[in-house]
């Protein structure tokens, strides 16, 4: 069994898009895409540098375009669950059919501008703890007042909090954590920080009209299969304040006998962390077109009948 999934923020990085644009369509649609929420992501996934798209509000729209980018140049295949990480929720709701392109670049559009907006609030951001016992580790970032944000399994979870909390977490490594890695985005996603950016989406996703999925969609929430394209949208509008349980997602993916997991463009990070969670599930990561032809062949060997 297949699952197709999207990464989230964090992921992208310099010129990443570049090799895609050179697709038969690809230029043209990137920028209809960029006309309608009125941001120019070739710009920003060819030439802009780094501290350009680590901002918010490009980074979200960028992501959720290269996915969507990857997935057409993918093809015609029957994944068995979708799903995306925080914002690669939204990517998936395409895959899912629950959104098609124009609604989820629009509402990413909202959401990066908004969780933008709320990050410039306070000095907030995020850091990743590598090892651990989960348990301790979310007990020590709660004594610390930082926000278990993203629970990612395979010995990761992602700290969010103020500055200051995420430099005493520094100087106070919970209990077997090897590492803290500071991540390269501008704020405290998927915590209280994030309010504000709550009820920006959930007035711009009062004009949608969703579908209900056609594929099984996991959502970051629980790990549950969603079937009611309300109950989708809901949930992503939620999702912005609320801690991504991608270790959840993980768990039904096994439970739905996973066999095959393809990270759409820019690939790498979730894939990385299925190599350590999912064991014997073969995995690919896209992230530039010359992978298409393996892609293809893995998701006909895997994909539902």
């Amino acid at each position: 069994m297949l699952v197709l999934v999207a990464p989230g923020q964090g992921a992208q990085t310099p010129g990443f898009l570049t090799p895609w644009l050179d697709l038969p369509g690809a230029a043209d649609r990137i920028a209809a895409w960029s006309d309608a929420i009125e941001l120019d992501l070739a710009h920003y996934g060819v030439k802009a540098d780094a501290d350009d798209i680590r901002d918010t509000a490009v980074a979200q729209p960028l992501l959720v375009a290269a996915g969507l980018l990857a997935a057409s140049a993918l093809g015609d295949v029957s994944p068995g669950a979708v799903a995306g990480h925080s914002v690669g929720e939204i990517t998936a709701a395409v895959f899912a059919g629950v959104l098609d392109d124009a609604a989820a670049l629009g509402l990413v559009r909202t959401r990066g501008l908004a969780m933008a907006d709320a990050a410039a609030i306070a000095e907030t951001g995020m850091s990743a703890l590598l090892g651990g016992e989960p348990e301790q580790v979310i007990a020590h970032l709660e004594g610390l007042g930082l926000t278990p944000a993203n629970v990612n399994g395979a010995g990761q979870i992602v700290a969010a909090g103020t500055a200051a909390q995420l430099a005493a977490l520094a100087e106070d490594k919970p209990e077997g954590v090897r590492r803290v890695v500071p991540l390269k985005v501008a704020g405290a996603f998927h915590t209280p920080h994030m309010a504000s950016a709550v009820e920006a989406l959930k007035a711009a996703a009062a004009g949608l009209s969703p579908a209900d999925p056609v594929l099984p969609y996991v959502s970051n929430k629980d790990g549950a299969v969603v079937d009611s394209g309300d109950e989708v949208i809901a949930r992503l509008v939620g999702q912005v304040a609320n801690p991504v349980r991608w270790d959840l997602c993980m768990e039904t993916f096994a439970a739905r006998g996973a066999t095959a997991l393809i990270e759409v463009c820019p690939g790498g990070t979730l894939t990385g962390i299925a190599k350590r969670a999912l064991p014997g599930v073969k995995t690919l990561a896209l992230k530039t077109p010359d992978q298409l032809d393996d892609a293809r062949s893995l998701a006909a060997e895997y994909s539902a009948a």
